[in-house]
Protein backbone atom coordinates (compact mmCIF):
# COMPACT_ATOMS: atom_id res chain seq x y z
CA UNK A 1 0.00 0.00 0.00
CA UNK A 2 2.82 2.43 0.81
CA UNK A 3 5.32 1.41 -1.85
CA UNK A 4 7.01 4.43 -3.34
CA UNK A 5 5.68 6.83 -0.70
CA UNK A 6 8.93 8.79 -0.48
CA UNK A 7 10.27 8.31 -3.99
CA UNK A 8 7.63 10.29 -5.87
CA UNK A 9 5.58 13.46 -5.55
CA UNK A 10 6.08 16.06 -2.85
CA UNK A 11 7.76 13.65 -0.44
CA UNK A 12 10.50 13.04 -3.01
CA UNK A 13 10.81 16.73 -3.84
CA UNK A 14 11.30 17.58 -0.17
CA UNK A 15 13.69 14.66 0.39
CA UNK A 16 11.68 12.94 3.10
CA UNK A 17 12.93 9.53 4.21
CA UNK A 18 10.52 7.03 5.74
CA UNK A 19 12.43 5.60 8.70
CA UNK A 20 9.64 3.72 10.48
CA UNK A 21 6.02 3.04 9.55
CA UNK A 22 3.48 1.12 11.62
CA UNK A 23 -0.20 1.72 12.34
CA UNK A 24 0.85 3.18 15.71
CA UNK A 25 3.92 5.27 14.83
CA UNK A 26 5.52 6.83 11.78
CA UNK A 27 8.96 8.43 11.68
CA UNK A 28 10.13 10.52 8.72
CA UNK A 29 13.36 12.49 8.47
CA UNK A 30 15.15 14.84 6.13
CA UNK A 31 18.28 16.95 5.95
CA UNK A 32 17.64 20.67 5.62
CA UNK A 33 18.76 22.04 2.27
CA UNK A 34 18.28 25.21 0.23
CA UNK A 35 14.98 23.88 -1.13
CA UNK A 36 13.53 23.92 2.42
CA UNK A 37 14.39 27.52 3.26
CA UNK A 38 12.32 30.68 3.03
CA UNK A 39 13.96 34.02 2.11
CA UNK A 40 15.23 34.65 5.66
CA UNK A 41 17.26 31.44 5.59
CA UNK A 42 15.10 29.37 7.94
CA UNK A 43 12.98 26.30 7.20
CA UNK A 44 9.72 27.32 5.51
CA UNK A 45 6.59 26.56 7.52
CA UNK A 46 5.15 24.70 4.54
CA UNK A 47 7.90 22.09 4.89
CA UNK A 48 6.80 21.39 8.46
CA UNK A 49 3.16 21.25 7.38
CA UNK A 50 4.07 18.80 4.64
CA UNK A 51 6.04 16.54 6.99
CA UNK A 52 3.24 16.64 9.56
CA UNK A 53 0.59 15.77 6.99
CA UNK A 54 2.66 13.10 5.26
CA UNK A 55 3.65 11.24 8.41
CA UNK A 56 0.14 11.34 9.91
CA UNK A 57 -1.41 10.23 6.63
CA UNK A 58 0.91 7.24 6.35
CA UNK A 59 0.09 6.05 9.86
CA UNK A 60 -3.63 6.63 9.38
CA UNK A 61 -3.58 4.69 6.09
CA UNK A 62 -1.71 1.79 7.67
CA UNK A 63 -4.22 1.61 10.52
CA UNK A 64 -7.29 1.90 8.26
CA UNK A 65 -5.80 -0.69 5.90
CA UNK A 66 -8.06 -2.53 3.47
CA UNK A 67 -11.20 -0.82 4.79
CA UNK A 68 -10.62 2.08 2.41
CA UNK A 69 -8.60 5.27 2.09
CA UNK A 70 -7.85 8.23 4.33
CA UNK A 71 -7.70 11.88 3.31
CA UNK A 72 -6.59 14.91 5.26
CA UNK A 73 -9.38 17.10 6.61
CA UNK A 74 -7.37 19.57 8.73
CA UNK A 75 -3.72 20.32 9.45
CA UNK A 76 -2.83 22.61 12.37
CA UNK A 77 0.93 23.02 12.61
CA UNK A 78 2.76 25.34 14.99
CA UNK A 79 6.33 26.49 14.35
CA UNK A 80 8.26 26.67 17.61
CA UNK A 81 11.95 27.12 16.80
CA UNK A 82 13.79 28.45 13.75
CA UNK A 83 16.05 25.95 11.98
CA UNK A 84 18.67 26.79 9.35
CA UNK A 85 20.45 23.45 8.90
CA UNK A 86 20.72 19.90 10.13
CA UNK A 87 18.58 16.79 10.23
CA UNK A 88 14.91 16.98 11.25
CA UNK A 89 12.69 14.11 12.37
CA UNK A 90 8.88 14.02 12.32
CA UNK A 91 7.25 11.44 14.60
CA UNK A 92 3.52 10.79 14.24
CA UNK A 93 1.35 9.00 16.81
CA UNK A 94 -2.42 8.61 16.99
CA UNK A 95 -4.54 10.60 19.43
CA UNK A 96 -7.90 9.19 18.31
CA UNK A 97 -8.92 6.58 15.75
CA UNK A 98 -12.63 6.25 15.17
CA UNK A 99 -15.04 4.84 12.65
CA UNK A 100 -15.12 7.95 10.46
CA UNK A 101 -12.11 10.07 11.50
CA UNK A 102 -8.65 9.93 13.00
CA UNK A 103 -6.57 12.55 14.81
CA UNK A 104 -2.78 12.30 14.83
CA UNK A 105 -0.12 14.25 16.71
CA UNK A 106 3.21 14.93 15.01
CA UNK A 107 6.33 16.29 16.73
CA UNK A 108 9.23 17.56 14.64
CA UNK A 109 12.58 17.57 16.42
CA UNK A 110 16.10 18.67 15.53
CA UNK A 111 19.36 16.80 16.02
CA UNK A 112 19.50 18.04 19.64
CA UNK A 113 16.04 16.50 20.26
CA UNK A 114 14.43 19.95 20.63
CA UNK A 115 10.87 20.29 19.38
CA UNK A 116 10.91 22.71 16.44
CA UNK A 117 7.33 22.20 15.22
CA UNK A 118 4.23 20.38 16.38
CA UNK A 119 1.06 19.60 14.51
CA UNK A 120 -2.23 17.77 14.57
CA UNK A 121 -3.82 16.28 11.49
CA UNK A 122 -7.47 15.22 11.30
CA UNK A 123 -8.12 12.59 8.64
CA UNK A 124 -11.37 11.32 7.17
CA UNK A 125 -11.72 7.55 6.79
CA UNK A 126 -13.33 6.78 3.43
CA UNK A 127 -14.80 3.34 2.90
CA UNK A 128 -15.95 2.01 -0.47
CA UNK A 129 -19.53 2.69 0.64
CA UNK A 130 -18.75 6.35 1.52
CA UNK A 131 -17.34 7.04 -1.95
Amino acid sequence: MLEGITDNGLNKTLGFSLDEATPDRVVMSWTVGEQHLQPYGIVHGGVYCSAVEASASIGAALWFGERGQVVGAANHTNFLRAVREGRLVATATPIHRGRSQQLWLVEVTDSDDRTVARGEVRLQNLTAASG
